[in-house]
């Protein structure tokens, strides 16, 4: 009886020492489980940005470089035809964001997808060093570039087949209704481009409501067709499928810089796009997301993206782009870009509807 008595502290030792080897056990088990699902978000929120990019592939590229050169973070970008074509997948996902960021087009594509609480609000610290007009108010759109709209035209089709009928280059907005141009003119689709969009709104507000829509059911006629991006018309005529094209400034330089025979021009009461990116919420990276947009707005940058595109930077600190006229020359229409915003919708309905799509 009493060799058992013996033996039961040591038991009941050895059987509290089992347990608390087991409760080690799992307890490092739970501990590794959860050190793994940290790892993958550290993973996911320091190594990885996901990015939608109404850009031209040379500049995005450029931007993916630059970076993953300066921060370390990988950038995974899926370029898309426009502004237009972007802000529609942003919606449609907006329950299973597969991006972090959308970057490039005109804020205009921006402001609708704040209104319906699909982008992150964010102001970076940068932002106080832009002026004002180049930041939302409301924190869910950053403006990084300019860009102002202009024509492009091929300088020997032009001489070939419309000097010679007494056409002088076109100078503004309406010497594009001349109907020697019918078929031999395009612009882009208000509904997938920004500048499609920017244009209509362009001649609407220079015009009024109701002249601005017969200018553009005139100016239809001579459209051959309309490209889905905005800068789909310039390589057309640059390659002398068409005389003449609507397009962004920025981007006919740079293709004319390439030995192109095409001219750049800026007609009188014309609009700048103010470029953008939002932060898409939801997205698994938003922190990687606020610190592209940090990188966006420091003046390194903006030189580069003047260098690479042509474009004006917002930042005042940075030259304008070579080749380009100064941005102060540009003798801008009264573009009211918040009432710009608010109609998209209702021109794109109606410009769509008139050109039978």
């Amino acid at each position: 009886m009493r060799k058992h008595i013996k033996f039961v502290p040591l038991l009941l030792t050895m059987l509290f020492m089992l347990a608390a080897c087991g409760a080690t056990e799992g307890s490092e088990a739970v501990s590794g489980e959860g050190n793994e699902d940290a790892k993958k978000e550290e993973e996911q929120t320091t190594d990885r940005l996901v990015v939608y990019a109404a850009l031209n592939e040379e500049d995005i590229v450029e931007i993916e470089k630059k970076f993953e050169a300066d921060t370390g973070i990988d950038m995974e970008y899926i370029r898309l035809g426009g502004a237009g074509e972007a802000s529609t997948r942003v919606q449609a996902e907006k329950d299973n964001p597969q991006a972090d960021i959308m970057v490039g087009g005109s804020v205009e594509f921006y402001q609708p997808l704040a209104d319906q609480g699909i982008l992150e609000k964010y102001t970076s610290p940068n932002a106080s060093e832009i002026d004002d007009k180049f930041n939302d108010p409301n924190g869910y759109w950053q403006g990084w570039y300019m860009g102002v709209l202009g024509m492009v035209v091929n300088k020997e089709r032009f001489e070939e087949e419309l000097a010679p009928k007494g056409l002088e280059m076109p100078k503004t907005w309406d010497d594009l209704l001349d109907p020697n141009y019918k078929g031999l003119f395009l612009s882009s689709n208000p509904a997938t481009a920004g500048g499609g969009y920017i244009f209509a709104a362009t001649q609407l507000f220079r015009l009024g409501e109701e002249k601005g829509w017969e200018y553009l059911e005139g100016l239809n006629k001579n459209v051959h067709h309309y490209t889905a991006g905005a800068v789909d018309p310039i390589n057309l005529v640059a390659t002398g499928e068409f005389v003449a094209g609507m397009s962004w400034a920025h981007d006919i330089v740079k293709v004319a810089k390439q030995g192109y025979p095409i001219e750049v021009i800026v007609p009188e009461e014309t609009a700048f796009e103010i470029g953008g990116a939002g932060i898409i919420k939801g997205g698994e990276n938003t922190e990687n997301a606020k610190k592209f947009i940090d990188w966006l707005l420091t003046k390194e940058v903006g030189e580069m993206n003047t260098e690479i595109s042509n474009r004006y930077s917002v930042r005042s600190d940075v030259e304008p782009p070579k080749g380009m006229i100064p941005v102060d020359d540009v003798k801008l229409v009264n573009y009211d870009r918040t009432k710009a915003a608010e109609m998209k919708e209702d021109v794109v309905k109606q410009f769509s509807e008139m050109i039978g799509q």
